[in-house]
């Protein structure tokens, strides 16, 4: 059960700091100084001041008002978390402001808005800054962040995890080779250097691994990349003796917070030695276009950098041969795992009459998982969900506050882990009593829009977005929808959110083709807020593939398939379904019998679960 969190006491307090600051309007973005989409607990400051909890989204406080702006995977969530101090701006509907016009529209002239720089990108804080400018207002880098202050000693303390080496067994190349292919990249640029920010980009550059965040194998720190020199960020005390000889003398170890101080220093010693007076023809460093506002502030600001699509990032995500195999092998343990968990839940609420509830359900899979080689963790907190709550998209079970699994529910379990050889991602929507006509509907027309996504193919140069409609058609078709993307990008043993491809709505899924190497999930759904809410994510990798024609002289390109465990048989409404889709679901169903049966030799429970459920249709 989500509740309301009380805010009245720090808000005004937060308030109190705003006066004292001459701060008029306080923004207070999700992410922290490196932009990452899941955080630690010290950098969970939007979450503090409004008591929202989930991953997206977005507060601004004034003296009078506060308002939270999220997305559609998250209003079912915000509405029950936010008290009565919070206005919700449901981001995607008509006639809701975004944040930046709430913004814009609590300023007027003489007024100051302020936020800390360092969790701001450049391109956005420009924007805003334009918007109020023209209200007469002004936009203002604030040094000290407020929320910490209003959180003070109850903040917990940033991480201080000791980092690993990601072994070329599984990263498949050395990182001498990615910093050799990097500088090839900013030599073509005629670039100075790139500064790399973004943390798990910096895990996978320099094949390291770490324990900062959880769920995410990264560690905070920075890097700098030039033609001559690459250079860590990093607090020295969590690099050990194997970590310092893997990086040897070809990259320097700095003082994480020296960064913004020795930016400076590159960015002035690159002009005079270029020896130029033309701004324009100046050399720039490169940086994400996701990179801080406090980072491009201590470079120069855009006379002196070059805000890109980082090209780590494209090249992370183009997974090698190395990396594709270990995500088909952690797939084939991973798929393993869910089939035995959900044999056993099915015996336990149905034949054991055993009262479990959600976070119960979420230990046993964590703990199944565990047993299988090479796993090291979880790749997100598990969306283990009964009834109404697995129409909150994103999802929490808590200990005390959360339901017992009710067998004659749908019950959604959207869950992943983290494996040497690669990162997973699967949900599969179950029901193990009797679910209703709609329900199977539902779910079938959600299953279909998987299968169809899955064997889609396309010309090279296609992107995510012009691909979305493929597993949405058999629900639009019903006038039915779902708020939230089809598909992301995941990290090999990194994030299981990776940029910058993704299939779904986003405009900026338009602007990166899917190309071979990707990985990438197929996860349409359907949610009946207060009833019930279905998904079923498999991850697919894009390979080329043979077709009779080529027009334009273009490749064309597919999906393999990578998840390995059962749809529900029980949900299917068989009638709904052609012959196609019957013959390409039972390949499917083969294709998991042979692959995982092996694990299941002496456990005739599951291998039982598993002969049932991979039948044919």
């Amino acid at each position: 059960m989500v509740e309301t969190v009380h805010t009245t006491e720090r808000l005004a307090e937060l308030r109190k700091l705003m006066r004292e600051h001459q701060i008029d309007v306080y923004m207070v973005p999700s992410e922290d100084s490196h932009q990452s989409e899941y955080i630690a607990p010290c950098d969970a400051r939007r979450a503090y001041i409004s008591g929202f909890s989930g991953s997206a989204g977005y507060a601004v406080i004034t003296q009078e008002k506060a308002a939270l702006s999220t997305d559609g995977r998250y209003f079912n969530q915000a509405e029950k978390q936010l008290d009565g101090n919070w206005e919700l701006l449901k981001q995607g509907l008509q006639d809701v402001p975004t944040i930046t016009e709430w913004t814009a529209d609590q300023v007027e002239a003489g007024k100051v808005v302020g936020v800390d720089p360092t969790v701001v990108t450049a391109a956005d804080a420009r924007k805003l800054a334009e918007k109020i400018k023209k209200k007469g207002g002004e936009y203002k880098a604030v040094d000290d962040n407020l929320i910490d202050l209003v959180w003070g000693n109850k903040r917990p303390a940033r991480p201080r995890e000791t980092v690993r080496v990601q072994p070329t067994e599984y990263a498949g190349k050395g990182f001498e080779d990615k910093l050799e292919e990097l500088r090839k990249e900013l030599e073509k640029r005629k670039s100075v250097g790139f500064v790399v920010s973004m943390l798990d980009e910096i895990a996978w550059l320099y094949n390291l691994r770490g324990s900062d965040i959880p769920y995410n194998p990264v560690f905070f720190s920075y890097a700098v990349v030039t033609a001559t020199n690459a250079t860590l960020y990093i607090d020295d005390s969590k690099l050990p003796k194997d970590v310092k000889e893997h990086l040897g003398e070809k990259v320097a170890i700095r003082p994480y917070e020296a960064i913004f101080e020795e930016l400076t220093a590159l960015s002035t010693e690159s002009t005079h030695s270029n020896g130029e007076t033309d701004n324009k023809d100046k050399p720039k460093f490169l940086t994400s276009n996701r990179a801080s506002w406090a980072l491009n502030k201590a470079l120069g600001g855009e006379d002196r950098v070059e805000e890109v699509r980082s090209p780590v990032a494209d090249a992370k995500a183009i997974k090698n041969e190395v990396e594709l195999k270990g995500m088909r092998q952690c797939h084939i343990r991973d798929g393993a795992a869910l089939t035995e968990y959900f044999a056993w839940l099915e015996d336990q609420l149905v034949n054991q009459k055993a009262t479990l509830d959600e976070v119960d359900g979420a230990d046993k899979l964590e703990s199944i998982r565990s047993k299988h080689e090479h796993f090291k963790g979880l790749s997100f907190d598990t969306i283990s969900s009964t009834g109404p709550n697995a129409a909150v998209i994103h999802y929490k079970p808590e200990k005390g506050s959360c339901s017992v699994i009710d067998p004659k529910a749908i019950y959604l379990c959207d869950s992943g882990g983290q494996y040497l050889d690669g990162t997973t991602d699967t949900t599969r929507t179950m029901h193990f009593g009797q679910p209703t006509d709609m329900e199977r509907k539902a779910y079938t027309l959600v299953l279909k829009g998987n299968v169809a996504l899955e064997r889609a193919i396309f010309p090279k140069g296609t992107s995510g977005f012009a691909i979305d409609m493929m597993a949405r058609q058999f629900l639009w078709n019903e006038g039915l929808d779902y708020r939230h993307g089809t598909g992301h990008g995941v990290g090999s043993f990194l994030n299981v959110h990776e940029g910058p491809i993704g299939i779904g709505t986003r405009v900026q899924y338009s602007e990166v083709p899917l190309s071979v190497g990707n990985v990438i999930s197929d996860e349409p759904g359907y949610y009946e807020d207060g009833n019930f809410g279905i998904r079923i994510e498999n991850m697919v990798m894009v390979k080329e593939v043979e077709t009779n024609h080529k027009y334009g002289d273009k490749p064309y390109l597919g999906f393999e398939r990578v998840t390995l465990t059962p749809h529900c048989r029980n949900l299917v409404d068989v009638s709904l379904l052609t012959e196609d889709e019957k013959t390409f679901l039972n390949a499917y169903h083969t294709e998991v019998f042979e692959k995982t049966s092996q694990f299941f030799e002496k456990d005739s429970l599951t291998m039982a679960w598993l002969k049932r459920e991979t039948a044919s249709y």
